[in-house]
């Protein structure tokens, strides 16, 4: 438990220093920082895989995102029908990523990848989606470098989160009885069957 409190705190700092400092070397990462970082503390924390893999998911799911900004801007049109069919191929793309590596890359670390590119861009991309080329390489390196940083910071209190749900397993309690092995409980029985009177 004081290795997950000092790596919380650990983490707080450090998106407290990529606001802070992002913005004193004109890195404009105040729009980003948050998210990034807790995105990237995620796929370092969730116990699921091993973290290679949870980090080759995440930057695939990014790279896929991006891959669909791209197909926004230069093929499909800027219609509801061509956003659908934007967030179809990038959903079919991470889930026959995941089905081929046979999910030893997890599909929810592609799914944040993605979610990061579009916590990242999408913004900027509906007001000038014409601007892609120019303007997604700087949200997309923002959001990377502050997903980075949040993985790093947590990369260590993923053995602590787990350490931590091992020494305190969740314990179902028995479900009651309701029946015997050989019919209903007594109790049950005891409602059911009416009661001979006189």
């Amino acid at each position: 438990m004081r290795r997950t409190a000092i790596g919380g705190a650990i983490l707080a700092v450090i998106a407290f220093l990529l606001i802070l400092f992002g913005q004193a070397l004109n890195l404009e990462l105040e729009r980003v920082a948050m998210t990034g970082a807790a995105l990237g503390a995620a796929v370092a924390l969730v116990p699921d895989r091993p973290p290679l893999f949870r980090a080759l998911g995440f930057a695939a799911g990014f790279l896929v995102g991006w891959g669909g900004y791209a197909l926004r801007a230069g093929v499909l049109p800027d219609t509801s029908m061509g956003r659908a069919l934007a967030a179809l191929v990038v959903l079919l793309l991470l889930m026959a990523i995941s089905l081929a590596t046979f999910t030893r890359v997890p599909l929810w670390s592609l799914l944040i990848g993605a979610a990061a590119m579009a916590a990242a861009y999408e913004t900027t991309f509906m007001t000038t989606p014409s601007a892609f080329p120019y303007e997604s390489p700087t949200a997309a390196t923002q959001m990377a470098l502050a997903a980075g940083v949040g993985y790093l910071a947590a990369s260590f209190l993923g053995a602590a989160v787990e350490a931590d749900r091992d020494h305190h397993p969740h314990e179902h309690p028995p479900h009651p009885r309701t029946a015997t092995d050989d019919g209903p409980s007594t109790k049950l029985d005891s409602l059911l069957t009416p009661k001979n009177e006189g």
